[in-house]
């Protein structure tokens, strides 16, 4: 999730996707993404179990702002949100 292009950077991992995105969009979530705004879903991914869903998280977090900006940009150039696609 981000709040413009460019800007703050969300990563998390949910069981529904839909649900959680609606959440923060709504201020249903406190704290880091209510406090910077960060309600636009500009990039996800879809696993099969929630142990491969928080062990790419883990990986996704690990990694450099640079390689979270060109995994966004790879897959949503425009920086696009993606909720209504979802």
């Amino acid at each position: 999730m981000a709040n413009k292009k460019n800007g703050t950077i969300y990563t998390g991992v949910t069981g529904n996707l839909q649900r959680r995105i609606w959440e923060h969009k709504n201020g249903k979530i406190n704290g880091f993404t209510d406090k910077y705004a960060v309600h636009k879903l500009v990039y996800f991914e879809i696993f099969d179990t929630i142990v491969s869903a928080i062990e790419r998280e883990k990986q996704i977090k690990a990694g450099s702002r640079k390689k979270k900006l060109l995994l966004i940009e790879k897959e949503n150039p425009e920086w696009r949100d993606l909720y209504d696609e979802i």
